[in-house]
């Protein structure tokens, strides 16, 4: 495979093990790229992995997609990953690069992908994105809907700040 940007330092901020955690318990984003003109085009895609180490996450995608036209206009991407049920929201910025690399696609490919591209691991249109995440935002709240609510109901009428609500983390990754 052709190194497309260089490799990220093994150092990582204080925050960066729980936003590995969190994305890799998310099997879908909202990916978001920019058009020409400007405009934000939002997608939902499967995230096909996560790779902690390097700080990349790795897609399948058509070859033909609008999006890989966008992001050979403007290669800064924004994911957006969500699991209401456990009050759990990331928000990722980076970097996106087309790559074409039949290793690492075999390596990723599943069933599923198949109804897709129907011809395979050797399909023409098939192509990876790679996104080196350059820094995210995650807000992280452990307690139940009910405990929320219970919390904020207690504030509004004692006017003190409830207690362990969660937390909201910047990590700067680059």
């Amino acid at each position: 495979m052709t190194q497309l940007a260089s490799t990220p330092s093994t150092l990582r901020p204080e925050g960066y093990p729980r936003l590995c955690e969190l994305i890799k318990d998310i099997d879908f984003t909202m990916f978001t790229t920019v058009a020409e003109d400007g405009s934000l085009h939002s997608r939902p895609m499967a995230t096909m992995q996560l790779d902690a180490d390097r700080a990349e996450l790795w897609f399948f995608t058509s070859i033909d997609s609008p999006k890989v036209a966008e992001i050979y206009h403007e290669r800064t991407v924004g994911l957006s990953y969500a699991s209401p049920g456990k009050n759990n929201y990331v928000s990722v910025s980076g970097r996106a690069y087309i790559v074409r690399d039949t290793d690492k696609v075999t390596e990723l490919w599943t069933p599923a992908a198949k109804i897709w591209f129907p011809q395979g691991v050797n399909d023409p249109h098939l192509v990876l994105l790679r996104v080196v995440i350059e820094s995210a935002q995650f807000w992280d709240s452990p307690s139940s809907m009910v405990v929320q609510l219970w919390g904020l109901a207690k504030m509004a009428l004692t006017g003190h700040a409830p207690e362990n609500l969660g937390e909201n983390v910047k990590v700067n990754v680059r």
